[in-house]
């Protein structure tokens, strides 16, 4: 069985990881797949947006408890270090490639969202979770450091004290909690389909404003200057404004109906 598998239905990419009997669990073949799964989007000009869920009864419950005699029979310096996808290594590439797909991508968060499962849905733009998901920076547990691109992730998100305090315990957190500290965008009984209604939702509009309007954001979160901002503002919507999808959406307002974009 595959450990992730891809459906693209109505420009939304359904990414699932498939390892249910191990709670989703994250060893060298899913690590390999997830990269696979997010880069086969990243130059998908049909998607508008991503869901990205787990099967079973957890999101992510973290790295394959076997994939630590993995990692630990061979050298680390020689496993970790090399940067194999531009800035990352494979683990972080897993988490960070959801960054760059050009569209928004939702995760469905529920059951145990652990460690490597954890920064994985720190990767997507918004995480949708069951009040009853659990969440955790796990790998202190194990005697590590996050080290999957958390470090990038949770700063952008949380305040520096919670990030320790998850960081330094390792003890999970309620899905409610998580949310009072913006780890979390909200709660859902049923997150995979608010997650999907969500994503149709960004899909029903125009798919040009809203990968100009994920650029935009990124550049906005990354540190860059006022000028470079208000400069990129202007420049995005320069590109949008009448052109064939922005004119779609005008005419489509002005006579009551969905747009179509084709």
């Amino acid at each position: 069985m595959p450990r992730v598998t891809t459906e693209i239905k109505d420009h939304i990419a359904h990414v699932t990881l498939t390892r249910a009997d191990k709670m989703n669990g994250v060893d060298i073949e899913m690590a390999e797949a997830l990269v696979a799964a997010g880069q086969a989007l990243l130059t998908d000009q049909s998607i508008r947006a991503v869901v990205l869920a787990g099967e079973g009864r957890a999101f992510c419950a973290g790295l394959d408890v076997q994939s630590f005699a993995v990692l630990a029979a061979g050298d680390p310096e020689a496993r970790i270090m090399p940067r194999e996808f531009g800035n990352t290594n494979l683990f972080q590439e897993l988490c960070m490639v959801w960054r760059r797909i050009p569209v928004p991508v939702i995760a469905a968060l529920h059951g145990a969202v652990y460690g490597a499962g954890f920064q994985l849905a720190l990767g997507a733009d918004i995480r949708i979770a069951h009040p009853d998901a659990k969440l955790a920076v796990m790998e202190m547990k194990w005697g590590l450091v996050p080290d999957m691109g958390g470090m990038v992730l949770m700063p952008a998100l949380a305040r520096s004290d919670v990030i320790r305090k998850m960081t330094y315990t390792a003890e999970p957190v309620s899905a409610v909690q998580a949310l009072e500290w913006g780890l979390v965008t909200e709660l859902s009984e049923a997150p995979l389909e608010a997650a999907q209604t969500l994503a149709a939702t960004i899909a029903s509009k125009s798919p040009s404003a809203v990968r100009a309007a994920k650029r935009l954001i990124g550049l906005a979160e990354s540190g860059a200057s006022e000028d470079e901002v208000l400069l990129a503002e202007s420049r995005e919507q320069t590109d949008l404004i009448g052109k064939p999808e922005q004119m779609e959406v005008i005419a489509a307002n002005m006579q009551n109906r969905v747009p179509d974009f084709g």
